[in-house]
C-alpha cells in the first residue's frame, strides 16, 4: 500500500483499499482471522460482483458506470493467483473424476466439491462446472 501511495498509483491503491476493507469487514463480522484461502474467496466474490455489475450497466447503457467497474475489476484481478489454462483444468477434472469414481452427471456434486478446493482462485468455477458437466455427460 505504501509503495502504491509513493508511486501515486491511484488504481492500485484503490484496489488495495477495497480488498483490505472487505477482509477487515469479514474478520470483524465473524471474529476470526482469515486464511489465505478465505482472502482468495473474498477476492473471487468481489470480482464476480464487478462482472455482474458491468453486465447490468452495459445492459442499461451506462458506459460511465461500466467503465468504473471495469477499472476496479482490473485492479482486483491482479491480486488473484495465476489462472490455469483449459488444458490444466481438464487434467484436474480427469484426475478428480478418476479419484471419485464418477460415472455420470449424478456425481457432479462430488467432483465439484473436490475441484473447488484444488482450483480455488486459480480458475473460474462457472467455467469448470460447464466443463465437468460436459465431461460427465459424454
Amino acid at each position: 500500500m505504501k509503495t502504491a501511495m509513493r508511486a501515486k498509483d491511484s488504481a492500485r491503491l484503490s484496489a488495495i483499499r477495497l480488498i483490505l476493507a472487505a477482509v477487515k469487514q469479514k474478520e470483524v463480522d465473524e471474529r476470526i482471522e482469515l486464511t489465505d484461502g478465505d482472502v482468495v474467496g473474498i477476492l473471487e466474490k468481489m470480482i464476480k460482483q464487478r462482472r455482474e455489475s458491468i453486465a447490468q450497466f452495459e445492459k442499461a447503457a451506462r458506459k460511465d458506470l461500466a467503465d468504473a467497474e471495469k477499472f476496479e475489476l482490473g485492479g482486483l484481478s491482479v491480486y488473484l493467483p495465476q489462472q490455469l489454462g483449459e488444458a490444466e483444468i481438464q487434467k484436474e477434472i480427469n484426475s478428480v473424476i478418476a479419484e471419485v469414481g464418477a460415472g455420470g452427471v449424478k456425481d457432479m456434486g462430488k467432483v465439484m466439491a473436490a475441484l473447488k478446493s484444488r482450483l480455488a482462485g486459480r480458475a473460474d468455477m462457472g467455467k469448470v462446472s460447464t466443463l465437468v458437466k460436459a465431461r460427465l455427460s459424454g
